[in-house]
């Protein structure tokens, strides 16, 4: 098991600032052309997902996605796993807590796949997808079972609420 801070070179994550005062807080989840990621990337498609406490998605990617990921209300359990056959990390992961009160944001190369576990009552979570062509939709993604022994990941449950897919 690794934290997701020190799993992998490729996957950053962003903490970014926040302004808080009396009414709550504001801060930048992402700014084109700041300077701050590896690459300019053109998000061109946003996705929401709630999903209620026992719940555990994924653990789903493809080979041509950039994915920006973040929860932006809830706690999560969040974990990546590499994919990428030719890579020296190939099926190892990483874990981190993504909630809407530590603001973390996690950038995902292609080739990694990521999951969560919900450890609040609920959670919405975000992705923000850069890829090009067309999007890459169930038929065209990998899914790597929450389970899967090659991987052996070390989730917080050993009943999750899963989807048929995820099975």
């Amino acid at each position: 098991m690794f934290e997701l801070e020190s799993a992998f070179d490729e996957v950053v994550i962003y903490q970014p600032d926040a302004y808080t005062d009396y009414r709550g807080s504001i801060w930048t989840t992402w700014k084109e052309g700041s300077g701050d990621y590896p690459q300019d990337l053109n998000f061109s498609h946003d996705k929401l997902s709630s999903s209620r406490r026992g719940v555990l998605r994924g653990i789903h990617g493809d080979f041509k996605t950039w994915k920006y990921v973040s929860c932006i209300h809830g706690e999560i359990y969040f974990v990546v796993v590499d994919n990428r056959v030719e890579s020296g990390t190939y099926l190892k992961w990483g874990w981190t807590m993504l909630s809407g009160e530590n603001r973390k944001h996690v950038l995902l190369p292609p080739g990694f796949g990521n999951g969560f576990y919900v450890l609040s009552p609920k959670c919405v979570f975000s992705y923000k997808l850069c890829y090009p062509g067309e999007y890459s939709d169930v038929a065209d993604q990998f899914t790597l079972k929450w389970n899967d022994t090659r991987v052996g990941i070390d989730w917080p449950t050993k009943n999750p609420i899963l989807q048929k897919r995820d099975k």
